[in-house]
């Protein structure tokens, strides 16, 4: 039992009505992040080791790849304590930076595959100019715009969140700390906390992802002028697996938080939480 006078952190509910699915969704979890492991780590590795790897694009994967790897282990570890042990709970502190830590990465992310459509454009429209353009300097300055803006993001977020009054209602309906969670055990009126999380996510996630269809409308116009066959396989090649990766990630994403009034079940929140945060990072080095 919880002393609610004195206890500060939060219970993980997950999915402890149905005992059975949550076994098997631990299982499934467990069998994804040890594939994320592998392919993330082997890819880091490759990018560092291989002198073939250097050019930028293996430069913006292997910072996909780390990104990944840390998504993953801030949610895997604790929800699979929390679902195979008898204490649900997580502290108030752990639960902020994971919170944080979650807000950021997506973040990042988001942006980071909007860095890599710019590459992609690069390499296929501009071949020529394609190593000037695409300098060390120009690749390291878009990796740490990108977590200049994902902390930015994040501190106006989540500190918000984390402040709310709860009114002694620890019990968060999710298996990790996550925003939408956060925000509906709120015991006030969060219409402005809604509002302010819905623009900023049209901002960290629609902006980037006009700017990943305007890259690739240029490419498509470029790989259509390529008369050989060759040509136009090399460059579909190129690009093919980062649209994937695209369509797999902003997907789910739009569909979790960008649904003015028509926002997901609980339910169906938490399956999909489970899918973009880490089906998808073990599915990105496959791809």
């Amino acid at each position: 039992m919880i002393n609610d006078s004195h206890f500060s952190g939060f219970v993980l509910l997950g999915f402890t009505g149905q005992p059975q699915l949550e076994m098997i969704i631990s299982g499934v979890v467990f069998f994804f992040y040890t594939i994320a492991l592998m392919g993330n780590a082997a890819i880091i590795l490759l990018s560092f080791l291989d002198d073939h790897l250097q050019s930028p694009m293996y430069f913006f994967l292997r910072n996909l790849a780390i990104l990944d790897l840390c998504y993953t282990t801030n949610i895997v570890p604790q929800m699979l304590v929390n679902i195979w042990g008898k204490d649900k709970t997580i502290t108030f502190g752990g639960c902020a930076f994971q919170l944080f830590t979650d807000m950021v990465l997506c973040s990042v992310e988001c942006i980071l595959l909007a860095v890599m459509s710019y590459d992609r454009f690069n390499a296929v429209c501009k071949p020529l100019h394609y190593m000037t353009i695409m300098n060390p300097q120009l690749c390291q300055g878009l990796v740490a715009v990108a977590w200049v803006v994902g902390i930015i993001n994040c501190m106006i977020l989540s500190p918000y969140a984390m402040s709310l009054p709860r009114c002694e209602n620890h019990h968060l309906d999710h298996f990790f700390c996550e925003m939408s969670a956060m925000i509906k055990i709120a015991c006030v009126d969060t219409t402005t906390m809604e509002v302010t999380t819905f623009a900023m996510c049209l901002i960290i996630v629609l902006v980037p992802l006009l700017l990943i269809l305007v890259s690739y409308g240029f490419i498509a116009i470029a790989v259509l002028k390529i008369k050989s066959a060759a040509g136009r396989q090399k460059a579909f090649g190129t690009c093919s697996s980062h649209l994937i990766v695209v369509s797999i990630f902003y997907g789910t994403v739009i569909y979790m938080y960008i649904q003015p009034g028509n926002s997901p079940s609980q339910h169906e929140g938490k399956l999909l939480s489970i899918f973009y945060s880490i089906v998808t990072p073990s599915l990105n080095p496959l791809i």
